[in-house]
């Protein structure tokens, strides 16, 4: 908007007729003293200041103007029919005006005049408004820093008080601050200590992860400088991300020593007890088996509650059998002693005679099979039947109010897949990426179902040393879908 300043209305009456028509709004003023005030409550982009005004003149409202802080930048253009002598023009623009227009008016020059300031104000207040933002960006940037070295020194502080050796890095994976404990172990600050030549290399562990922006579990044996003895690790880092952006790393190498060497007097103190507890189950068994022969089904059936115990006896000398060799596997599996028969064989058999064990065993269970596909695989059969077996087995013992249980196939490229979906009771999502753990049992079920947690870890293992992948995928009360993929034989 155009403020006119004139004390004569026909002046003002021309003057915004002539803006009018050219599409600028304007407003009027009659005196200095009205002029000031409609300045204070309006914002103007010019102000055309008549100079002969009685009672004060053009120049003393142009001081004035110009000491406002809000208008100190409105451009001011004097109207003059009198004083057009240089020391009167040299006077307005020393009171804050930026030009000077004597009477009569050329309207084009006028028109020119008026557009040229007005854009020229329009893109000073721009501009100030851009400064000020910027002003504010860096008052901002500047007590985000702040706060963010003092956090990276809170947490650097944390990380020095901790047992564990603990580091930050960058978005790009370079260290850039290590507490003392790395020193312990690390040979500089920049490079992670070495791994045991026969374990995997934490630096390119790290270099993955960093690529991929994912955390990185791993454990790792690590030389103490101190000693020149390897000790087990279990390094941890963990991605710092604003939005999908990594920023930071934060990681800590825990000493998990003494319990690996716990684990180890466990799993041999499992082995032994195993072997020695199956030589005597073994000698049970078959005397339980030739008390049966010896008893007979008798005349009218005398001894049937003699053999209906019996029976009960066989079945659970059977299940800690079966607990035992779990546990021998674990053993066979810890000290690397497991091993595999691997030979070519057909998959669709070994299918029919898993289903053929479950269907014998579970005779009120409807086992449905989906896909007839038999491809050839080259691998330890009784080690694989074992796998599916124990997912069957699983999906009837946690379906205790559904007998349907299905087995489906599919064959994608070089590998084939095997399905068995149950509509049990199903696991909790948070449960789920630790159901394949050794000696983990899902807390909701621990009282319902008995087990050691054993088993999904011994399938795990088997599907791994055939260079396979497993999984599960599982809804609380719906059931769940427990699944192994081997590669095929291509020919």
């Amino acid at each position: 908007m155009i403020l006119i300043v004139d004390d004569k209305p026909e002046n003002i009456f021309s003057l915004k007729k002539i803006l009018e028509v050219n599409n600028f709004d304007v407003d009027s003023a009659l005196s200095g003293e009205e002029a000031l005030k409609k300045i204070l409550k309006n914002s103007y982009a010019l102000i055309i200041l008549d100079v002969q005004m009685p009672g004060m003149d053009g120049f003393e409202v142009a001081e004035i103007i110009s000491g406002y802080s809000k208008s100190k930048d409105i451009p001011i253009i004097f109207l003059s029919a009198v004083n057009i002598n240089k020391r009167f023009i040299t006077k307005g623009y020393a009171s804050g005006g930026i030009d000077y227009i004597t009477k009569p008016i050329d309207p084009d020059i006028l028109l020119l005049k008026v557009k040229t300031f007005s854009r020229l104000y329009e893109q000073t207040r721009e501009l100030n408004e851009i400064q000020k933002t910027l002003r504010e960006e860096i008052e901002f940037r500047k007590q985000a820093q702040m706060e963010l070295k003092e956090r990276v020194q809170e947490l650097r502080s944390t990380l020095e008080t901790i047992p564990q050796i603990a580091f930050t890095a960058k978005h790009d994976g370079s260290i850039e601050f290590v507490n003392q404990q790395w020193l312990n172990f690390a040979e500089d600050e920049e490079t992670f200590p070495p791994s045991h030549p026969e374990d995997v290399n934490i630096q390119e562990k790290w270099e993955e992860a960093v690529a991929e922006g994912i955390p990185l579990n791993m454990e790792a044996r690590i030389k103490r400088v101190k000693d020149q003895e390897y000790y087990c690790h279990l390094l941890r880092a963990t991605p710092i991300k604003e939005g999908d952006k990594v920023v930071k790393w934060v990681g800590t190498l825990t000493d998990i020593e003494e319990q690996k060497k716990a684990e180890k007097r466990k799993d041999e103190f499992l082995s032994i007890a195993s072997h020695e507890l199956k030589t005597p189950l073994t000698s049970i068994k078959a005397y339980m088996q030739l008390l049966e022969r010896s008893i007979g089904d008798g005349p009218n059936n005398e001894n049937y509650e003699v053999n209906k115990y019996l029976s009960r006896t066989q079945s659970q000398l059977d299940k800690l059998h079966s607990l035992i060799v779990d546990l021998l596997d674990i053993s066979k599996i810890e000290s690397g002693k497991m091993v595999f028969n691997k030979k070519p064989f057909y998959f669709g058999t070994l299918i029919d005679s898993a289903l053929d064990i479950i269907r014998q065993t579970n005779p009120d269970s409807n086992i449905i099979r989906k896909g007839a596909h038999n491809p050839e695989i080259l691998g330890d059969e009784m080690r694989i039947e074992q796998v599916l077996v124990n997912y069957l087995t699983n999906a009837i013992k946690y379906s205790p109010d559904s007998k349907e249980v299905i087995v489906e196939t599919k064959v994608n490229g070089s590998h084939i897949k095997v399905t068995v979906t149950d509509k049990g009771v199903g696991i909790p999502p948070e449960k789920i990426n630790d159901i394949f753990k050794k000696f983990y049992r899902v807390e909701e079920n621990s009282h319902r179902f008995q087990g050691l947690g054993i088993g999904l870890y011994i399938c795990s293992e088997i599907i791994r040393r055939h260079n396979g992948t497993f999984g599960v995928e599982s809804e609380v009360g719906k059931g769940s879908q427990f699944y192994f993929s081997l590669p095929v034989i291509t020919k």
